[in-house]
């Protein structure tokens, strides 16, 4: 058994973010990450994008070198997933029967794909995409498969789809709902996407649903609820995450969509916080809705916000919510929350390929989805940080900059 001041569960961005803020505030205890994974923390975004395009090294992935972590004496235990969490002696058990015992416990456990659980889902050469395993098992069939199917229609999918096809892979795209980003844009973001992507090549089937694997010990293909089926090498399932928590949950935690939290990111559990993909939290873009928000920036601004709680400077949580997409030669960048919206406002022409949708709800500024458009990207998040009511009308005109509205607001205080 060994005994840290902090012990963080979970190796990715919000656990490694942890470890790094614990230290940049000054913290001089001891401090251990336990993750489920045999490599330092690295970046996850690049997964589905440059790593899976054999473009960018798993080197250059990593968030700091091997060096930064022992300089700054933070120690790893890897491949060691926690099973339970003992709160009346402040520790954790993993699958191996390691014990670790914290004065303060960080879960940064993330989440695990979510399965299909339809018949043939145990099939090889079905992929999904979380870790770099999981990338590194998919590369290693892929240059071989001629054609993949890939269930979801969201960010991961939708990335995928746009590598494979560019590396000449017969792509076909099956999407449960009847358009793509359903959960997370609005119709003419789903409908510029669904456009790009069938431009590019891919076999694009909404409303369609997945209804068995073919293949006796490979996968060969995807029959639909409709009778036909899909013919497919390959297949990628990008549906989502369960988040990682049923350990705090045994423990007592509340626990909804992932674990709930504080606006300081406690759980209700003593000396237990919970960051990240996995923690639910009341959200001010979101009118206060409990939500678990799944992006880089959450991770990280959630882990400074416990970090600095750990040592004893109050803080809430209050960042801003953005989040980024690329395909194909498509940069979208979100900035706020575009739930519960009551319009939507174009500005520019998505056949232009650099266009931006400005979502309002009460007449306010809620968040932006940004194609290809940097300067409304940049200039839009202190519009929906300020909450500005503008008129739709004036809105629309491409032709002058948010800005605008931005210094209007300043000067009149």
């Amino acid at each position: 058994m060994s005994h840290y001041d902090v012990v963080i569960v979970g190796g990715g961005h919000a656990g490694a973010q942890a470890a790094i803020a614990l230290r940049g505030e000054g913290f001089e205890g001891t401090i251990a990450i336990v993750s489920s994974e045999l490599d330092i923390p690295y970046e996850r975004p690049p997964l589905s994008k440059d790593y899976l395009a054999r473009i960018k090294p798993f080197e250059k992935l990593l968030l700091r070198p091997p060096e930064y972590w022992r300089e700054r004496e933070i120690t790893f235990h890897h491949g060691c997933t926690v099973t339970t969490v003992d709160t009346k002696s402040h520790a954790v058990i993993c699958t191996g029967g390691e014990r670790f015992t914290y004065g303060k416990l960080v879960w940064a456990a993330g989440g695990k794909p979510r399965k299909l659980g339809i018949e043939g889902c145990n099939l090889e050469g079905i992929h999904t995409i979380r870790e770099r395993a999981d990338v590194d098992s998919l590369m290693q069939e892929m240059d071989a498969a001629r054609t993949v199917v890939v269930i979801g229609g969201g960010y991961i999918g939708l990335e995928a789809a746009a590598i494979l096809t560019k590396l000449g892979k017969g792509v076909s795209l099956i999407e449960t709902l009847p358009r793509l980003l359903a959960r997370v844009a609005g119709e003419d973001l789903s409908g510029f996407f669904a456009e790009e992507h069938r431009r590019q090549g891919v076999n694009l089937l909404l409303d369609g649903q997945a209804k068995r694997f073919t293949g006796e010990t490979m996968v060969t293909g995807v029959e639909l609820a409709d009778g036909s089926t899909i013919e497919a090498d390959l297949a990628i399932v990008g549906v989502g995450i369960e988040p990682n928590v049923a350990p705090l949950a045994e423990a007592g935690a509340d626990c909804g969509n992932g674990v709930l939290v504080d606006g300081q990111c406690r759980t209700s559990l003593p000396d237990i916080f919970a960051i990240g993909d996995c923690a639910a939290h009341a959200n001010r873009f979101a009118d206060g809705a409990v939500l678990r928000l799944e992006s880089v920036q959450n991770a990280n601004d959630m882990a400074t916000t416990a970090a600095k709680n750990i040592c004893g400077s109050e803080t809430t949580y209050t960042a801003t919510p953005w989040f980024w997409s690329d395909q194909y030669d498509v940069k979208l960048q979100t900035v706020g929350l575009s739930l519960g919206y009551e319009r939507s406002v174009m500005r520019g022409n998505p056949a232009d390929r650099s266009f931006s949708v400005v979502y309002l709800r009460d007449g306010k500024v809620v968040a932006l989805d940004c194609v290809n458009n940097v300067r409304d990207y940049s200039h839009g998040r202190k519009l929906v940080e300020m909450g500005l009511r503008i008129d739709p009308a004036e809105l629309a005109d491409a032709g002058r900059p948010l800005k605008d509205w931005v210094k209007s607001a300043a000067s009149a205080g």
